[in-house]
């Protein structure tokens, strides 16, 4: 049994997946929280065989200004719960302040877009990747696009754990709405599901111009709206002049539990992110048997196969994707192979149950190459 500290920015859904699936196994986990943000993103407890550990982090938004302050305080919980393995990221915040801890062995674990977009955004973030990743005794990835980045940084490629994250496909499979379509009156309705975070990477504004565009032609259009997020004044300004208040469900942040229901009462899953992974949302609408509408991005190319599994559209063209929601529209009547391939590439590439065994490969290679 090894005492594993498992340190996270934020405490949200992947965090308690995670923390749930290691607190599963023969070893000690501890958590460590970086900042608490500005929205809740995970409403359940920690779970059961997890300690928390207090610290100076954790309470508020993390600032570079806090740095010093972490990084000494850090050192501390280190040699309080003296553990065999850290497990942090995302790369530039977690990831690096265990970095600057010079604690061996560190498994960090890219999130997908801090590699794929954050590690590029200038001189200064470039660095805290670097130093971040030259320090890791592995990386774990989500992806080949994370791979070839990581690769890019200098880090050797046995050094790398592919682990597409995957999801709960008992969770997360085919079945009744709860309701959804019947309590909102769309049970005759095409409807577009959409739910990711209101932020600018994630593209939702592109989501609801196509949106507007198409519903000008479409009356039986409608879209499930959920999540929330800092563009919000931006996103409700758009339905507002484009009048669609009465087309679209705000559903603002779904917990856990009902989550399945939404993607069983859309036609189309839908993400317009300009930087993804193996983005989990996607993944989980998959296992729902649910066609995806997704950007042109390296992560998304390597789910979803146009005409097999959905359908790709230029990242950031609002009007393209406006015209991919009128082919998916249009074959409206003949979905149900689509669906059937959905799930059939999720119980193949996306179970959480067989993929978790990679994370825990990846802390054994950490430990054979400290060990050294």
């Amino acid at each position: 049994m090894a005492r594993v500290l498992y340190f996270s920015r934020d405490y949200t859904p992947h965090d308690h997946r995670f923390l749930s699936a290691l607190a599963s196994t023969p070893h000690q986990i501890y958590y460590l929280r970086l900042e608490r943000g500005p929205r809740q993103l995970e409403e359940r407890p920690l779970p059961e065989r997890v300690t928390y550990v207090p610290w100076a982090g954790g309470l508020q938004p993390f600032t570079w200004t806090a740095l010093p302050r972490l990084w000494r305080d850090l050192r501390r919980v280190l040699n309080e719960v003296k553990p065999d393995l850290i497990h942090a990221g995302p790369v530039q915040s977690a990831a690096f302040l265990a970095a600057l801890s010079g604690f061996q062995p560190l498994v960090v674990m890219s999130w997908g877009s801090d590699l794929l977009q954050d590690a590029h955004r200038n001189r200064w973030w470039r660095w805290i990747t670097t130093a971040a990743l030259r320090r890791a005794t592995v990386l774990v990835g989500d992806c080949r696009a994370v791979q070839e980045t990581a690769q890019a940084f200098g880090v050797p490629a046995e050094r790398i754990v592919l682990f597409p994250w995957g999801v709960d496909l008992t969770h997360f499979s085919p079945g009744e709405d709860g309701g959804l379509r019947v309590r909102r009156g769309w049970q005759d309705a095409f409807t577009l599901l959409s739910l990711r975070s209101w932020e600018p990477i994630y593209g939702v504004d592109v989501v609801v111009r196509a949106f507007a565009e198409v519903a000008q032609d479409l009356p039986d259009l409608r879209l499930f709206l959920l999540g929330g997020g800092s563009q919000a004044p931006l996103i409700q300004r758009l339905l507002y002049e484009n009048d669609l208040l009465d087309r679209v469900y705000l559903g603002g942040q779904v917990g856990y539990e009902r989550l399945p229901f939404f993607y069983r009462a859309a036609d189309v899953y839908i993400s317009a992110s300009h930087s993804d992974g193996s983005s989990v949302s996607l993944l989980e609408a998959l296992a729902c048997g649910l066609p995806a509408l997704v950007s042109d991005i390296p992560g998304n190319r390597e789910w979803v196969v146009p005409g097999v599994h959905g359908w790709l559209f230029p990242d950031g063209d609002a009007h393209a994707l406006a015209e991919a929601i009128r082919q998916a529209y249009a074959q409206r009547e003949a979905l149900a192979e689509i669906r059937r391939q959905a799930r059939l590439l999720a119980e193949e590439r996306a179970d959480w149950s067989k993929n978790f065994a990679r994370l825990l490969q990846a802390y054994e290679l950490a430990w054979q190459i400290a060990a050294r």
